[in-house]
């Protein structure tokens, strides 16, 4: 019997991260060269309703059944199974790939999660929307993140740039003119959750000052809209260090992601900020084709653990 595949991207947050969990837009863009697969196949000598779940890079190859109610793995096969009718799915072994680096700001999670989805509805012979994988794909999203803001599921469900704000329609953004993005791993693994809830205490604290930085960053996510979609993307460096500099004050950045930011834009690139949770993860770098290889030549001498050259379009 066949196998049933799909297949979904990465993502970066442009601007927005942080703030977009206060009710603040976010600009997301998908990474197709990063990619989490499922592998959907059947095990017609297998007892009707047995799923095994195998995830080598994480050492896992389980029976559903075994795996505690919250995990990430099996909840989102049984919300999948429930959106489709399917009181018990035909019993079948699901193989989850995926180069997208763990706790690194690029959605790793939400990615698995839209994988699985799409494999099983194939595999039960059907299709689900956009927004209804996505949706899912949230529920999934509450485990590994407590609070998060449906960024990653968003733009990954729909395989586009997007600007997003929380309990509002999705908003696919029009890229007026490609352009070009060097993603750098600090190395330093960055737990969202860690950083969401540490956040939410300091805001918490002192509401004040966050607002205040919330807002800043919204109005740069605005701006940043317009000039994506008005086609002027070389001017969106500025605006990248003005929300690194927000970031820093809401105490999410780190000296790592400092090092690596500074290197960047001593190197050529037209702007830098962290991308994602923050403390650790990802970098990005506004870039263009005379200055891309040697911003990631200085990135890697400055300790960068991967470098992933992306064109936003």
């Amino acid at each position: 019997m066949p196998a049933f595949t799909a297949t979904a991207p990465a993502k970066i947050i442009l601007f927005g991260e942080h703030a977009v969990v206060y009710g603040r837009p976010a600009i997301a863009v998908p990474v197709t060269s990063l990619q989490a697969r499922a592998i959907v196949r059947p095990e017609p000598r297998a007892p009707h309703g047995q799923v095994r779940l195998v995830a080598a890079a994480i050492g896992l190859d389980a029976l559903m059944e075994e795996l505690n109610p919250d995990h990430p793995l099996r909840r989102v096969v049984e919300l999948t199974a429930r959106e489709l009718g399917a009181a018990y799915l035909p019993a079948c072994q699901i193989n989850i790939q995926s180069t997208i680096p763990v706790a690194s700001g690029l959605g790793s999670g939400a990615a698995v999660s839209v994988a699985v989805i799409r494999a099983l509805a194939a595999y039960l012979g059907k299709s689900l929307p956009d927004e209804v994988v996505s949706t899912l794909a949230y529920e999934v999203e509450k485990i590994y993140h407590g609070t998060p803001s449906g960024v990653d599921n968003t733009v990954i469900a729909l395989r586009r740039a997007v600007y997003f704000l929380r309990g509002q329609a999705i908003q696919p953004l029009r890229v007026g003119r490609p352009f070009t993005l060097l993603i750098a791993d600090s190395g330093i693994p960055s737990p969202t959750a860690t950083t969401v809830s540490e956040v939410r205490a300091g805001w918490q604290q002192n509401p004040a000052f966050y607002e205040q930085r919330f807002d800043q960053i919204a109005d740069i996510v605005q701006q940043a809209r317009l000039l994506i979609e008005n086609g002027q993307p070389e001017q969106l460096g500025d605006l990248m260090n003005r929300n690194q500099i927000l970031l820093q004050e809401v105490g999410v950045s780190s000296p790592e992601l400092e090092r690596l930011i500074a290197t960047a834009c001593q190197a050529g690139a037209a702007g830098a900020k962290l991308s994602g949770g923050g403390r650790g993860g990802n970098i990005i770098a506004l870039v263009d084709e005379w200055s891309a290889a040697t911003v990631s030549e200085s990135l890697w001498k400055a300790g960068a653990q991967g470098i992933i050259l992306t064109t936003v379009q």
